[in-house]
């Protein structure tokens, strides 16, 4: 009997130590295949170069229509032979790593990181019936593709070679402007919301280059790529300390405005052909968009009384130039006393008069003795 329960104790002690065993094979394998998923997720991200809480991160807050009391919207003409839009165009070709605007935003619509969405010409909606087929756009401006590895038809994959770029012929941009007035900070606030490629193109028989306007892409979508990119802003200061993203966020470049947002959907030039109107209007434009925020509210006491002080000394200046302008004598003899020459001059005139003053004096004597 001893036997025996010894025997039973043997086996239950096997039994228990052969299924510890499978139980730490299986949460071995489980925990290699999570760790190999986790590898996988972690190589993905770093090949793309952005997670996904960087590009929360980037995307930032949109304001509602209910935290808004007042927006809008600008288009912009951003010219790369501008100095202070240069920093788009250069580097032209890949150096040491760095590429210019119209290479990053390429490089990732032809690896699918980005999407993109037609020119519509003021009537821009960023949804998915508006998203652009980019081997459709290729084709469309001649852009020498092949297919990567890994491409397929629902999740398409191009390279593009650096030479069959047209970095050269991207030689201007429009941007979507937005100008919000947030009620909760009671600030203007200006973002840009996107940004669109413009081709300029030579006909077959040469004559002005015409403007291609390829696709937008939202700023949101790209920006946490244009952080990882640092740029020159100008020759004195031969440091890269800011970025792209930077570039935009702090609304470094200078544009032209050549359309707002109308019932009519009309651009400036539409709207005010004569170019020296149309200059005036953009300029309103400008200045209105600036000092809006400024005239919505009620002044302080101080400011009151620095702008009637302000009003008196320029109304006192006026006058005063006036005064001087009806008395050009007082002037003249101010001028002369200063100077040390025409003193000179005034001492030797006062010379003759002393035989004026001994002539004068005979005659009165003259007078005398008669009497």
């Amino acid at each position: 009997m001893k036997f025996f329960n010894k025997k039973l104790i043997i086996a239950l002690v096997a039994a228990a130590s052969v299924a510890s065993i499978g139980i730490a094979q299986d949460n071995s394998n489980g925990s290699v295949v999570r760790r190999r998923a986790g590898d996988r997720d972690r190589n993905s991200a770093q090949q793309a170069g952005v997670t996904s809480r960087m590009q929360q991160h980037f995307e930032g807050e949109n304001l509602s229509d209910a935290d808004m009391m007042w927006m809008r919207v600008i288009y912009r003409q951003l010219d790369l032979d501008n100095p202070a839009n240069a920093p788009l165009y250069y580097p032209e070709d890949i150096v040491d790593g760095d590429e210019n605007l119209f290479r990053i935003i390429m490089r990732l619509l032809a690896e699918g990181r980005i999407p993109a969405y037609e020119y519509l010409d003021g009537r821009e909606i960023f949804n998915d019936e508006n998203r652009i087929n980019v081997k459709d756009m290729l084709d469309r401006f001649h852009i020498y593709y092949t297919d990567a590895k890994g491409s397929t038809e629902r999740n398409p994959k191009f390279t593009i070679q650096e030479a069959d770029v047209p970095t050269n012929e991207v030689l201007s941009y429009y941007i979507l402007e937005r100008w919000e007035f947030d009620t909760r900070s009671n600030r203007m606030k200006t973002r840009v919301e996107a940004i669109c490629p413009v081709l300029h193109r030579s006909g077959d028989f040469g004559g002005d280059a015409i403007k291609y306007p390829m696709f937008w892409v939202k700023l949101d979508a790209i920006s946490p790529y244009l952080a990882q990119q640092s740029i020159f802003i100008d020759d004195d200061n031969n440091l890269a300390k800011y970025t792209y993203d930077d570039f935009f966020a702090m609304n470094m470049y200078d544009g032209k405005i050549y359309k707002t947002r109308n019932l009519q959907n009309k651009s400036m030039m539409q709207l005010y052909p004569d170019p020296d109107d149309l200059e005036r209007a953009q300029d309103s434009i400008q200045n209105r968009l600036e000092n809006y925020d400024k005239k919505m509210w009620v002044p302080t006491r101080e400011e009151v009384i620095a702008a009637r002080e302000a009003r008196e000394a320029a109304a006192a200046g006026d006058s005063i130039d006036i005064a001087d302008r009806d008395k050009p004598k007082v002037t003249s003899r101010t001028s002369r006393s200063r100077t040390k020459p025409t003193r000179s001059k005034v001492v030797k005139a006062k010379a003759p008069k002393s035989s004026v003053s001994s002539g004068s004096s005979n005659a009165v004597r003259s007078v005398r003795r008669r009497k």
